[in-house]
């Protein structure tokens, strides 16, 4: 593919000028200099078809390099053509045969114009490079215009003398041909697709390099073999190698470039874009925001460039000043992968990076313009020798003392070192890796730890963390046999159990629980003489049978039956479990359990029980409203979790901590980690979890009616695994369904969880307080009795574990139930429970305040009722529960309540609460202060700020004393 020449007026101009000196009788010489691909053949092509057509006589020659051995093998090839001169054979004298060719070239001159056309000047034999400057100084008084093409790229072995450089300026015009701006090559990306978008179009002028000879090469590839133009669909996409170009036109192109650099520079090439593969991968720049490289040309005098390229454009295109150094670092890494002089590298980089066929990234890193341009730079080069080159790297960054995630990224592209300091490095970059969230990376690094040398204790270690590392990364039966392959290395007693809770993890969330099981049985066999471990191995096999009815059961009864009768061979962390079991079974109160869970917090026990027993104890806590000291055991335990193992303790106690937040009542908290819906689908086939339950009664609270309705829809629960978090999931659409008006689809929600959780022995309300849920739907119907015996079932449950929330909750619908002046009572009785309880009611407290408000409505008591629900709307308000907070407004309009129900924003909408924890925290107090002060938990006081911030319209406390010293709202009526 050819088209017009672009951004070549000046030399073009200057060509002309000459070819008229000439034809008035003055010659002179003209040097177009560039580097490979920018055009100087075309250049010197155009020039003979004007000359021509302008009446002179043209000869030409295209200088090799097979000729250089033939004494004026590039003159003889100049003046052959001539036929009235046969006998141009050269003695052996170089003199003779000069001044004999100057004689025969001085006879033809006389016959009118000429045009001697030199291509690749740099390429001629050295008698014909020497002849050719001694006819520069002696044309000038005949009409002859000669015009030579010479390469002037920057190559690693410096290259020899130029043609011009031993001749004085005034009598050749040197012209410097720049490479093609990003204006220019777009115009010509156009010119072959005319349909082609701004970002396509990007994408092959990257490619193009400010070559010429690429893009058109590239545009050759993309138009296949048709011969009637583009394809009428637009043009194809850009592939990712150049595998895929046909005929491949643009690696031929890309290689010829490289042979014509020299095999030094080729080398280093290639090893640049090796090493420029374990770089972090560059973020897209859309089209609007890149740099464009303006128009450019370079005319006039030696080494002067059109006065349109700018410095500004030369910024833009390189990323900094043309004249600023290529990073050291890269120049000395690329040097020692190539074998290279270090000087020169540096030079070759700053030269690529100015003619654009490097970019810098972000970082400062030299990269090449186009992944295309890449992959053709490595094309054909052996695999042996780019591991080579990256192994090198490897090491020169770890004697400069670099990340260590950049020297294991060369690694991850070359075989086995041997050496330690491979591993170390290995893994310490996983370890970076999993502390930074990215166990996908950390899973990389330490599968290519895996082809060093090692011990088998020591790959029975990497591959437990591996497998544990691939199956966070949603690689689940990869992860299960890494960890399966881990349990029949030998290891000490300690990794052997790591290993083996790692891989019932595993097989329980797969599903397969009764494999799990038999995994930690085998092992617990196997630790004769460690008691410590095998009350470790016991309480896992514990924990995990939560996934299996049946197995539950069983594994509970056998564990209670052990604790009365050989309480000793029973650990702590078990016991824990046991107290956990009976809070949910309905046997014990939340005094009592919490009593039973601090004696066992007291006690020693293993560091490989510890997390068992600290996440059992947290979700107790939260139960029993303890939340400040459920979240501490929450941080202790997640604290302590070796970031690399799987362990089932971690997911428990992610979810204990997304208990207490829906506890506080705090739903932006929830809402916060939801993830996006790409990530909800992904895990769509393993069932919902629990904070996907918290998650969707956080959107129902917060008044978002279709996110909770996608939400709820988003898993298929007929086909999820049976398991404590589903029967929550079903709970939380109930809540959705039932907000939304469906009371019939919402109560058999309701059932099915109650049936699940009877099933499973779960009968307090504490978990999922279903019964409740059930009376509310009932009512809905119209079923009052059943609706009555449901709520008095539950309130008897409740008060077993007797805590306010619970007991509160209970009161409130059994006062709905029941109605009349004794349901009014229970009402009453709800509000002042949840109002006195140690922990932050949060919308309990709300849906109380709202159900006594109704009722005191119905009984004709306008004035109290308007006071509840102006409270109720007030804590929603300030809660982010927008759907209570407009049922209480629309409550309070029924109760004939004209005035709006709150000031939403400035210091008069502040609550007595937030008014004395704002102005304390002007004075400069500190939450924890402040919090001691009042006699209140700190993150209630971090609550009431929050909505204190949002009502005053300010970001923090520095802002307060302002913000306070504004005039006030007119107060809530």
């Amino acid at each position: 593919m050819s088209g017009p020449l672009r951004e070549r007026d000046g030399v073009r101009e200057l060509l002309a000028a000459g070819t008229e000196r000439a034809r008035a009788g003055s010659g002179g010489a003209v040097l177009l200099q560039g580097a490979t691909g920018t055009g100087r053949t075309s250049v010197l092509e155009d020039a003979v078809r004007d000359a021509a057509g302008r009446g002179l006589r043209v000869l030409r020659v295209r200088c090799s390099p097979e000729d250089t051995g033939v004494p004026f093998a590039a003159v003889l090839q100049l003046l052959g053509p001539v036929t009235d001169f046969t006998d141009l054979a050269p003695d052996p004298d170089d003199r003779g045969s000069a001044a004999r060719l100057w004689r025969l070239l001085y006879a033809y001159a006389a016959q009118g114009p000429l045009l001697l056309a030199v291509d690749d000047v740099h390429l001629a034999d050295a008698p014909s490079r020497r002849w050719l400057r001694e006819a520069v100084r002696r044309i000038d008084r005949l009409p002859v215009l000669l015009v030579a093409g010479e390469r002037n790229q920057y190559d690693i072995d410096p290259g020899r003398a130029g043609l011009a450089q031993s001749l004085p300026p005034s009598l050749v015009r040197t012209h410097t041909i720049a490479p093609l701006g990003d204006t220019a090559a777009a115009e010509l990306v156009r010119a072959a697709y005319p349909a082609a978008g701004p970002d396509w179009t990007a994408e092959c002028v990257r490619a193009g390099a400010g070559s010429p000879l690429l893009l058109h090469a590239l545009l050759d590839d993309l138009g296949g073999t048709r011969t009637d133009g583009p394809a009428p669909d637009g043009p194809p996409p850009l592939p990712d190698t150049c595998a895929a170009l046909y005929p491949g036109s643009y690696p031929a192109a890309v290689a010829w470039w490289l042979d014509c650099a020299g095999g030094a520079t080729a080398e280093v090439a290639r090893c640049l874009a090796a090493l420029e593969e374990a770089w972090p991968q560059e973020t897209p720049v859309p089209t609007q925001a890149r740099g464009t490289r303006g128009t450019r040309d370079t005319r006039g005098t030696r080494g002067t460039r059109d006065a349109r390229d700018t410095r500004e454009t030369r910024h833009r295109r390189t990323g900094g000043d043309a004249a600023d150094p290529v990073g050291p670092d890269v120049a000395r890494a690329l040097a020692e992968a190539a074998g290279a002089d270090p000087a020169r590298v540096a030079g070759w980089l700053t030269a690529m990076t100015r003619i654009g066929i490097l970019r810098p990234d972000p970082a400062g890193r030299p990269r090449f313009a186009h992944r295309l341009l890449r992959d053709a730079v490595l094309s054909g080069w052996p695999t042996a020798r780019r591991e080579a080159a990256h192994r090198v790297a490897a090491e020169a960054l770890l004697r400069r003392g670099e990340r260590v995630e950049a020297v294991a990224a060369h690694l991850l592209r070359a075989p086995g070192v041997g050496l330690p300091w491979a591993l170390r490095v290995l893994r310490d970059a996983a370890t970076v890796a999993v502390h930074d969230a990215r166990p996908g990376d950390a899973a990389r690094y330490l599968r290519r730890a895996l082809d060093e040398p090692l011990s088998d204790d020591r790959r029975q270690q990497l591959l437990t963390e591996l497998g544990s590392l691939e199956y966070a990364s949603a690689d689940g039966a990869v992860a299960i046999a890494r960890l399966a392959e881990a349990q029949h290395l030998r290891a000490t007693p300690r990794d052997r159990v790591r290993a083996a809770v790692a891989l019932g993890t595993a097989l329980v969330g797969r599903g397969e629980v009764t494999t799990a099981l038999e995994v930690l049985r085998r092992t617990e066999g196997s630790l004769d003489g460690h008691p410590g471990l095998t009350r470790t191995v016991q309480t896992a096999t514990v924990l995990l049978s939560d996934a299996d009815l049946a197995t539950r059961q069983e594994t509970y009864r056998r564990l209670s039956e052990s604790g009365r009768h050989a309480p000793e061979l029973v650990g702590t962390a078990s016991r824990a479990l046991l107290v956990r079991y009976e809070a949910t079974a309905g046997l014990l109160s939340a005094g009592e359990a919490m009593t039973r869970v601090r004696a066992l917090l007291a006690e020693p026990s293993d560091p490989l029980a510890e997390p068992f027993l600290l996440g059992t104890a947290a979700a107790v806590a939260e139960w029993a409203d303890e939340l400040d000291e459920a979240e501490r055991l929450v941080d202790r335990g997640l604290a302590g979790q070796h970031p690399a193992l799987l362990h089932p303790m971690e997911h428990a106690l992610l979810n204990t901590r997304a208990d207490i937040a829906a506890a506080r009542g705090d739903v932006a908290r929830l809402i916060a980690v939801r993830g996006d819906g790409a990530a909800i689908a992904a895990r769509a086939h393993s069932g919902p979890s629990n904070r996907d339950a918290h998650v969707l009664m956080a959107l129902v609270h917060t008044g978002r009616s279709e996110e909770a309705g996608r939400l709820a829809e988003a898993f298929d629960l007929s086909r999820a695994p049976e398991s404590w978090e589903l029967n929550r999931f079903l709970y939380a659409r109930g809540v959705q369904r039932l907000a939304a008006g469906d009371p019939a689809g919402a109560l058999h929600d309701f059932l099915e969880c109650g049936r699940r959780q009877t099933a499973r022995e779960v009968l307090s309300p504490v978990v999922t307080p279903w019964r409740s849920a059930v009376a509310q739907c009932r009512l809905a119907l119209g079923g009052g009795q059943e609706a009555l015996a449901l709520a008095t079932e539950e309130l008897r449950l409740a008060r077993v574990w007797n805590t306010p929330r619970t007991v509160g909750r209970a009161l409130r619908v059994l006062g709905t139930a029941t109605g009349g002046r004794r349901g009014l009572h229970l009402a009453e009785e709800a509000v002042d429970t949840l109002r006195d309880a140690p922990a932050d009611a949060g919308m309990e407290l709300v849906e109380a305040l709202l159900a006594h408000g109704r009722q005191l409505l119905a009984a004709g008591e306008r004035g109290r009722a308007r006071e509840r629900l102006r409270e109720a709307a007030d804590l929603a308000e300030r809660k982010g529960g927008l759907r209570l907070l407009a049922l209480a407004e629309k409550a309070l309009r029924e109760g004939g309540s004209r005035a709006p129900t709150t000031v939403r924003t400035g210091s008069g909408a502040l609550t007595a609460s937030e008014r004395r924890i704002v102005e304390l925290a002007a004075a400069g107090r500190t939450n924890t202060e402040i919090a001691g002060l009042l006699h209140l938990a700190r993150r209630t006081v971090e609550t009431h700020l929050t909505s204190a911030y949002r009502k005053l319209g300010i970001r923090g406390r520095a802002e307060l004393p302002a913000a306070l010293e504004r005039p006030r709202s007119p107060a809530s009526t």
